[in-house]
């Protein structure tokens, strides 16, 4: 008797996975279609380090590049209308998805431009703008959870737009993602408009936590702390954990009961930056312990790869929760502040999408003024 797809399990435990990664050809090939009817994928995330390596990767993109750059007067001209493409051809395969749970799952996200995350006005131009451009009901569109952010992600929500909020690395700020996502919907219920119509994810990244906090555990353990070890690799399962516990909080109020009963649906945390970096950790490292009701879970491709040939999936969300505590004031006992890690990890998460955007534009822009007409 053949065993199970551990990736359809998940399913049946409340977790819709979603693909960390897009790419031209598995959407033409009929690849990413065998990929939902196998694995149960139920989604896409994409941002620019992706498509950077998709798009200078891939021989799929070279004749419309030459064809664009023909006839563009900037990089931008020819970048966009590739991206829109495979977003809006990715929806369209996901659009039964969506249709069969509702709106709950079926998304495709696209990030607006990582040069705005410090810009709210310029932030809300831009989703808008992507939104209408792509015109479907399961598009998503990323907004980094910066303080500039947080302002933008209430007025998109408020307008009805989908938003997925990435970029999460506290619990300072995930608090602060959930107010401005209640806020939004109750701007909008105070307008009379409909709430279940919209959708929402907290996007929470993993791996980068633990990459910097081992890194402080190392030297510190090199230095003679031996307890410093032992921590190894828990900062960010105890952070999400928290993090879980801290939706749980918010969706038994009162505030949100009120909007629940207004057809509002709740905004899920996302598992994000979910392969492992350490080549001693397990590659599924991120999956199997933050299983549970009400999330999602983005893998890379190697990472769901991994994850179906060597799963063993069981609701573990919750487990350990006074441990997660006892990690977090282990870590503080040491001077590891995760606050002030978060901080960091955001302005790095903000440059580390800047790089392969840039890098990509300026590569498009060769290739412009090598083919535009003299």
């Amino acid at each position: 008797m053949t065993a199970p797809n551990p990736l359809l399990v998940l399913k049946s435990l409340g977790q819709s996975v979603w693909l960390d990664y897009i790419e031209r050809g598995m959407l033409v090939s009929g690849k990413l279609t065998h990929m939902i009817e196998r694995d149960g994928l139920a989604g896409i995330t994409s941002n620019p380090s992706i498509f950077e390596k998709a798009i200078t990767g891939h021989e799929d993109y070279e004749a419309d590049i030459a064809r664009l750059a023909r006839h563009a007067r900037s990089a931008m001209e020819i970048y966009e209308p590739i991206v829109l493409a495979d977003i809006g051809h990715a929806a369209d395969l996901f659009l039964p998805v969506y249709e069969q749970t509702r709106g709950r799952d079926g998304f495709v996200s696209i990030e607006v431009s990582p040069h705005l995350a410090s810009d709210t006005d310029k932030t809300v131009k831009e989703a808008v703008r992507l939104w209408e451009k792509l015109h479907r009901p399961n598009i998503m569109i990323k907004v980094p959870g910066t303080a500039q952010g947080l302002p933008a992600v209430r007025r998109l929500i408020a307008q009805g737009i989908n938003v997925n909020v990435t970029l999460l690395f506290g619990l300072s700020r995930y608090r602060e993602v959930l107010q401005a996502w209640l806020s939004g919907l109750e701007d909008r219920a105070q307008a009379g408009l409909s709430l279940d119509s919209v959708d929402s994810v907290a996007s929470f990244f993993l791996s980068r936590i633990d990459v910097l906090v081992d890194q402080r555990l190392d030297a510190l353990a090199e230095s003679g702390d031996k307890p410093a070890a032992s921590l190894r690799g828990t900062a960010a399962i105890a952070c999400a954990r928290l993090a879980y516990r801290i939706y749980g909080e918010m969706h038994s109020s009162e505030r949100w009961q009120r909007l629940a009963a207004r057809g509002a649906h709740t905004q899920r945390l996302l598992w994000a930056s979910t392969s492992a970096k350490d080549p001693a950790y397990s590659p599924v490292k991120y999956v199997e312990p933050l299983i549970g009701p009400e999330t999602v879970n983005t893998l890379p491709p190697e990472t769901l790869d991994a994850y179906r040939r060597q799963g063993d999936p069981a609701a573990r969300l919750e487990q350990d929760l006074p441990q997660a505590d006892v990690t977090v004031a282990r870590l503080a006992q040491l001077g590891i502040d995760l606050e002030a890690v978060a901080r960091q990890l955001e302005e790095e998460g903000v440059k580390k999408f800047v790089a392969p955007f840039d890098k990509l534009l300026a590569s498009l822009e060769q290739r412009r003024q090598q083919l535009a007409p003299a």
